[in-house]
């Protein structure tokens, strides 16, 4: 073989090698246009004022994911209730790459329109907790069902009296799809069943704007008139339950949801009569399951649809003073230090919880 005839076999083979390894690639779906985005997730959530989306929802959301999916990255970002930030942390994940983002959205009204914008660019979305239009999956409870649990937990709590008793309610973000599914569940359990709702505002998801509008519920119903206060959350539940001691006013029927620590230990210390448990170990592993699949074009596996959204959604619990051993403490949501803390000793005791 002559020197140029060997020149010519290995620009050949070079060029053969080349073809195959860019095939592989293909193949793999490695594409050296997309930033390296092609194995991360965004996770969006909407604000740190309810601890829940913190120390439950992102740890069980990453370490979903991991599971499914050792070479996937997590990229994760709270708006800190602001709609304007939390397009910023969108458009970034988009910008960066990432083919499949789980969000939880501040307004989802707003939300609709990007994530219109990013599927017109390839981008999957899984809609986490809140429906937003045009997700390709939603992953939620059934947030009507939390209003009617909601409800029917305050009639039972105050059991003979329900028929004349004055109701307070302080209802979620106005923002928040979810949040109208709760109020809307609560009414369908109370109307007609209680006195009147003397007085009904929303609370924002500020345990601070709800203690507030507490006080301005009593100056309004009367000292003394108020038999039962609905809390969309636990974390409103607080301001309100503060607000409500600074007034005086003590053993009446308040309700929460999401079971945060705090809001389980007041129930422990029998401030807050019942939370409503919506277990991340259900919610987070099948919206990464989803996010998942999506980033690798596997089915979705989902239990049904919600206005031809394919969806999961699973069933609320009510957790009051008899079971929170078999609720949150049974799942390894929490260990029992963290809610008896020494001064709830005596009283985890006597409810059984160890």
């Amino acid at each position: 073989m002559n020197a140029v005839t060997r020149r010519a076999v290995i620009a050949t083979a070079a060029v053969s090698m080349a073809l195959t390894l860019a095939a592989c690639g293909k193949a793999g779906g490695g594409d050296s246009g997309d930033k390296g985005g092609s194995t991360k997730i965004g996770l969006l959530l909407p604000e740190n004022k309810t601890s829940r989306y913190e120390a439950l929802d992102k740890p069980q959301f990453e370490k979903a994911v991991r599971a499914a999916c050792a070479d996937c990255e997590v990229v994760y970002n709270n708006a800190v209730s602001e709609v304007v930030k939390q397009k910023q942390q969108f458009d970034q994940l988009i910008a960066d790459g990432v083919k499949v983002i789980a969000l939880d959205p501040v307004d989802a009204t707003k939300a609709a329109a990007w994530v219109k914008d990013a599927k017109a660019k390839g981008v999957k979305i899984v809609a986490y907790d809140r429906a937003v239009a045009g997700a390709d999956a939603y992953v939620s409870h059934d947030n009507n069902k939390v209003g009617e649990l909601q409800g029917q937990a305050l009639l039972a709590a105050l059991g003979g009296g329900a028929a004349t008793a004055n109701v307070v309610m302080i209802n979620g973000d106005e923002k928040d799809p979810n949040a109208a599914l709760f109020k809307k569940g609560v009414h369908s359990a109370l109307d007609g069943k209680v006195g009147k709702i003397a007085y009904e505002a929303s609370g924002e998801w500020d345990p601070k704007v709800a203690g507030e509008k507490m006080s301005a519920a009593i100056s309004s119903v009367g000292k003394g008139k108020i038999g039962a206060v609905y809390s969309a959350n636990d974390g409103m539940a607080g301001g309100i339950i503060t607000a409500l001691e600074n007034a005086g006013i003590k053993n009446i029927p308040v309700g929460g949801q999401d079971a945060e620590v705090a809001g389980v230990q007041r129930i422990i210390a029998g401030t807050q009569t019942f939370t409503i448990y919506k277990s991340p170990l259900q919610l987070a592993p099948e919206a990464a399951k989803f996010a998942v699949n999506l980033l690798q074009g596997k089915d979705l596996g989902a239990q049904g649809a919600t206005d031809g959204v394919p969806s999961t959604l699973f069933p609320p619990v009510v957790v009051d003073k008899t079971n929170i051993q078999t609720t949150v403490v049974k799942d390894g949501i929490y260990q029992v230090a963290d809610l008896c803390t020494p001064d709830l000793a005596a009283k985890c005791a006597a409810l059984g919880i160890k």
